[in-house]
């Protein structure tokens, strides 16, 4: 069967159980689907954030994590994967980032999402805002997200 990929970049929510079945649906040759849902926290070393707004670049968003996927499907034996990317103003406990994986073994499945979201947090071209009640701050890259990123240059 044809592996599907899917990349969105959308202001609106996600249905992480109803993107799972999608990419699954019918398919006979995926053994293992890896998901993860990176959620709006609701504090950040002790402070209250009331919403993070994201900003990108469209066309180029979309245009960089298509390369990316495209990438993590030539290097894993994957049948399929899916990643949606909000951006605007999200509030805590909602949905940012979903990235699901398809492949006939676990293993393909977790280093390819992990690749992806280690790209998605470190290159991918965004911008985050923190609103606190002090205003707001733009976030800055973090030196342990740029580790991760790099264990896949090898």
């Amino acid at each position: 069967m044809t592996a599907i990929v899917t990349v969105r970049v959308q202001q609106e929510d996600f249905d992480t159980a109803a993107e799972i079945a999608a990419l699954s649906h019918g398919r006979t040759d995926i053994g293992a689907v890896v998901s993860f849902s990176g959620l709006c926290r609701g504090n950040d070393h002790d402070t209250p954030i009331s919403a993070l707004t994201l900003e990108h670049y469209p066309g180029m968003a979309e245009a960089e994590i298509m390369r990316h996927a495209e990438q993590a499907m030539a290097r894993w034996p994957l049948q399929g994967m899916t990643v949606i990317h909000r951006f605007g103003r999200i509030r805590p406990g909602e949905n940012i980032v979903l990235v699901v994986t398809a492949s006939s073994h676990r293993q393909a499945a977790f280093e390819a999402a992990e690749f992806l979201m280690d790209y998605l947090k470190t290159n991918a071209p965004f911008w985050k805002r923190e609103e606190t009640e002090n205003g707001g701050s733009w976030v800055e890259a973090k030196s342990y997200d740029d580790a991760a990123a790099a264990r896949w240059k090898s």
